[in-house]
């Protein structure tokens, strides 16, 4: 997927924090005047002061694209971003294929307490260890550290029968 020569604006992409070896694979333009950058290895998203946040592949937990905005969650702050696009591009399908690239394992569990939790395991683009994140059900504590712990327990049995 190649990105047409010429439609990324020079100052965007000088203002974008692009690690060594990162491509632009889609970008589009916001609503803001600014731009949505999808790289190899990460989204980089429009920030109020004129910057742009960059969230690796692996710690998005989730992107929908609908009426013209994409709307992304962090996996690890749980922050939520929400992007008006003028004109989208291939960004939402380089989103979808990017964050699903990284799943390694997506496991639905009833915890021994009643509640629900979403075990992901998830692979960097850039390569290394599977990083585990817990999502637990609405209205569950996860600084609980009781929940917590029936979570690992069952991340353990998990990590068994992967093997990862």
């Amino acid at each position: 997927m190649r990105l047409r020569r010429g439609s990324l604006p020079a100052a965007v992409r000088a203002a974008l924090t692009l690690e060594r070896g990162e491509r632009v694979l889609a970008a589009a333009p916001t609503r803001g005047g600014s731009h949505v950058t999808a790289t190899t290895t990460a989204l980089h998203l429009p920030t109020p002061e004129g910057g742009y946040t960059r969230i690796p592949w692996e710690r998005v937990d989730h992107a929908t694209w609908k009426d013209g905005s994409l709307d992304v969650q962090e996996t690890s702050t749980g922050a939520e971003h929400h992007v008006r696009l003028t004109e989208p591009g291939s960004v939402p399908e380089t989103v979808r294929e990017r964050v699903t690239a990284t799943i390694a394992v997506s496991h639905h569990a009833v915890l021994p307490g009643g509640g629900k939790v979403r075990i992901a395991g998830r692979r960097p683009t850039t390569g290394g260890d599977v990083r585990w994140t817990f999502v637990f059900e609405a209205g569950l504590d996860p600084a609980d550290p009781g929940l917590r712990a029936q979570a690992e327990h069952v991340l353990e049995d998990l990590r068994r029968q992967t093997g990862l």
